[in-house]
C-alpha cells in the first residue's frame, strides 16, 4: 500500500520511465512512510472517446490506507498531477483521484 493505477489512452507513453517517476515521486512524500509497500501500474484503455482535444488521457487512481487528512490527499493528488504534466505534457486530459481503501483491504506478502 498505496497503489497507484494509470489509466490511459494507447497513444499515451506510460512505460517505465513515468512508473519510475511516479514512484520516485510519491516515496520522496513525507505521507508515505514506507516507500518499499508502494505499488505502480498501468492500464491501456484500447477504446476511449474525451470531449476535449487532443484525444488522449491519462487518470491516475491513488489508493491509501485511511487515516490521511484531505489536505494530505490533495497534496498526493498535486504530486501525482505534476509528475503526469512533467511526463506527458502533450496530453489533453489529465488527472487524479485519491481514495481511501475499505476497511476490509487484507494483502499478502512474500
Amino acid at each position: 500500500m498505496p497503489h497507484l493505477t494509470l489509466q490511459h489512452s494507447t497513444n499515451v507513453d506510460a512505460g517505465d520511465a513515468l512508473c519510475a517517476a511516479l514512484f520516485d515521486a510519491l516515496a520522496a512524500h513525507a505521507a508515505i512512510p514506507h516507500p518499499d509497500s508502494l505499488k505502480i501500474r498501468t492500464l491501456p484503455c484500447p477504446h476511449w472517446h474525451i470531449g476535449t482535444e487532443p484525444q488522449s488521457f491519462a487518470h491516475a487512481d491513488l489508493s491509501l490506507l485511511p487515516g490521511r487528512d484531505e489536505p494530505t490527499k490533495a497534496a498526493l493528488a498535486q504530486t501525482v498531477l505534476s509528475v503526469l504534466e512533467s511526463h506527458l505534457p502533450e496530453v489533453g486530459s489529465l488527472s487524479v483521484d485519491v481514495k481511501d481503501l475499505s476497511a476490509a483491504y487484507t494483502k499478502r506478502v512474500l
